[in-house]
């Protein structure tokens, strides 16, 4: 990658609206070829090794509606090495780091940095909704409640005017989940 080049971050979850990173822009994105997906096991950020939460993961097939933070050339490394810490903690490599391409709501298209969720991990998963509400429901981790993950990733796409049927139907199901 070019030094003197600007990185582009595709969120899809929490780096949304807690991206931790200095940036000179954001905007709406898309990425085909991939969904958001509540997919992965969170024993540290959502959930303990007692009890797991789940966190989003991009996992394949569809498309994902998201924002492009472009990252300005002297925050590139910084960027870069936070993010590592923050999407594989303790080296766990739950994503795989790959640049893929997003169209941005203004029209153009950039090679963004994704994390998308590694299918061979065995902390991937693919609970189904009502599963997914239950474990969500319970679970609480370093970054605080998956509840709260989940409504404020909500939160953040209606305020975009965005939808994300599948996560609207978790949180749907939070209220009865045990």
């Amino acid at each position: 990658m070019d030094p003197s080049s600007p990185l582009h971050v595709f969120a899809y979850g929490s780096l949304i609206w807690r991206p931790g990173f200095p940036f000179a822009a954001r905007e709406p994105a898309l990425l085909r070829g991939f969904h958001r997906r509540f997919c992965l096991w969170s024993r540290l950020y959502r959930g303990t090794p007692e009890r797991p939460g789940l966190v989003l993961g991009l996992d394949r097939g569809g498309s994902c509606h998201g924002v492009a933070f472009t990252v300005a050339p002297g925050d590139v490394a910084a960027t870069r090495a936070y993010l590592r810490e923050r999407e594989n903690p303790r080296g766990e490599n739950v994503y795989h780091e790959r640049m893929l391409p997003v169209r941005l709501a203004s029209g153009g298209v950039v090679r963004a940095l994704c994390y998308v969720a590694d299918r061979r991990h065995p902390a991937y998963a693919r609970p189904c909704a009502e599963t997914a509400a239950r474990v969500i429901a319970a679970g609480v981790g370093q970054a605080g409640s998956n509840r709260d993950y989940l409504l404020n990733t909500l939160a953040m796409l209606r305020e975009m005017g965005l939808r994300d049927a599948a996560l609207e139907g978790i949180a749907g199901r939070l209220e009865s989940a045990p």
